[in-house]
């Protein structure tokens, strides 16, 4: 076993020097009758293949009052199935010496599989069983039970800045069902019922709510066979999925708020601006904004707080992309010692600075550059191509963009980025947050 793994991990790591070399993306795609959309790109450079299910339910789909429950699935679709005993999902693929987990976000939940191209058809069997089969009973759900609600303490309620996203989401959405966090809440999570967990099931894990997007050393033909075999028998839905069309108002005015964590020992300060939904022109902007700010020892940022005056500990600007408008972040963590009014002041005079002037030709290049690079290394693995295959296809009805969208950052100018700067880094279209340790609180 240990041989058979350490090859298959060599596989992959040999497949990270292959691939990404600017090459178009060639797939295929088609639908089962049953609603199923299937994507398939055939590759021979490396013998793996990674299977990749996107199914189009985040938190954004969930009850307000049962929120956690498209990440409760993300556990839970690993208990098992009808013709898979409890707890062997991990070790089927092990003995195939495959790789497999899943993520879940505001908008989707994807499940995929690595695995030597040879156990293509183990992979379908086992994803087919999952949309058809889940094992959803009283022994799963109360396992999951402990085991998320042990994730939130870990990940959040326990660690110094867990809770920080949530903080700001929770103060920049009043009515949009982003207000909430992928990982819900533990009170409502124990209040559901395993009925309500099995009609999420039946709603949501349904062909036609699915992408199967599969990449690697693959036979079009025999694949799609070996697909219409295993998923072609799967019934639709009975239920009509509607995603929320809730539209967020325009904030008026600066919301400010400090929170005091225990576990906390240096000041965190954050801007959060709304900002339009991932694929517009002006989304492609504020990335690139935000790699002026933030990417890279000699980001803007990072040059001035971190290196210059020495007051921060850590920088960064990310975008939080997501299938409705989404959120730019802004923050510094300060050293010791250093008032979150001193950081926030530092944080502003940088954003003015993006606002009132053009970054230089020499900034702006680097810019392009690491923008290039982000979108061939992200095509550099089978699972990159699935995965960003499934969500193309998912969000834009465009999996080409694979092949084009870095087209669209390319169009950029630096008129654009200090355009987008003064459109979307406005005071009356953020929140503020001081993220602060308890001692701090007078």
């Amino acid at each position: 076993m240990k041989v058979k793994i350490f090859s298959f991990l060599f596989i992959i790591f040999f497949s990270l020097q292959v691939f990404g070399q600017g090459r178009e993306i060639k797939f295929t795609q088609f639908d089962l009758p049953n609603g199923l959309h299937v994507i398939l790109h055939e590759d021979h450079t490396t013998p793996i293949v990674a299977i990749d299910v996107l199914y189009h339910v985040g938190s954004k789909n969930e009850d307000p009052q049962r929120t956690g429950f498209a990440h409760f699935f993300e556990h839970l679709m690993f208990e098992g199935s009808k013709y898979i005993k409890r707890g062997q999902f991990d070790k089927i693929m092990e003995n195939a010496g495959a790789t497999n987990n899943a993520t879940t976000s505001q908008d989707r939940t994807l499940y995929y599989e690595i695995l030597p191209s040879n156990q293509l058809e183990l992979g379908l069997w086992i994803e087919s069983e999952r949309m058809l089969h889940a094992k959803i009973d009283s022994v799963g759900v109360e396992t999951q039970r402990k085991v998320v609600k042990e994730e939130r303490r870990q990940r959040y309620d326990n660690q110094p800045y867990g809770a920080f996203l949530e903080e700001v989401f929770k103060r920049a959405y009043k009515v949009h069902p982003y207000k909430w966090l992928p990982i819900g809440s533990v009170q409502y999570i124990d209040k559901a019922s395993l009925k309500e967990f099995m009609n999420f099931y039946h709603h949501y894990y349904v062909p036609q709510n699915a992408t199967l997007s599969i990449s690697g050393d693959i036979n079009i033909d025999k694949t799609e066979k070996l697909i219409k075999k295993y998923f072609a028998d799967i019934p639709r839905g009975k239920y009509k999925i509607k995603q929320p069309t809730v539209v967020e108002p325009p904030q008026k005015a600066e919301i400010r708020d400090t929170v005091y964590y225990k576990n906390v020992r240096l000041p965190l300060i954050s801007y959060a601006y709304h900002m339009p939904a991932q694929n517009t022109d002006d989304y492609y902007a504020l990335q690139m904004l935000a790699t002026v700010l933030s990417r890279g020892e000699s980001s803007r940022l990072k040059k001035d707080l971190v290196d210059k005056q020495q007051i921060a500990l850590n920088t960064g600007s990310f975008l939080m992309s997501l299938e409705d408008p989404g959120l730019f972040i802004s923050y510094a963590i300060g050293n010791r010692g250093v008032s979150p009014a001193k950081l926030d002041s530092s944080v502003q005079v940088e954003i003015n600075k993006v606002k009132n002037n053009l970054i230089s030709e020499k900034e702006f290049q680097k810019v392009r550059n690491q923008e290039e690079n982000d979108f061939v290394t992200q095509n550099s693995t089978q699972n990159g191509i699935a995965s960003d295959l499934a969500e193309y296809y998912v969000f834009f009805h465009d999996p080409n963009l694979i092949n084009t969208e870095i087209n669209k950052y390319m169009k950029v100018t630096r008129e654009d980025i200090k355009r987008v700067a003064n459109k979307y880094l406005q005071d009356n279209n953020r929140v503020v947050l001081y993220y602060l340790p308890a001692s701090m609180k007078k």
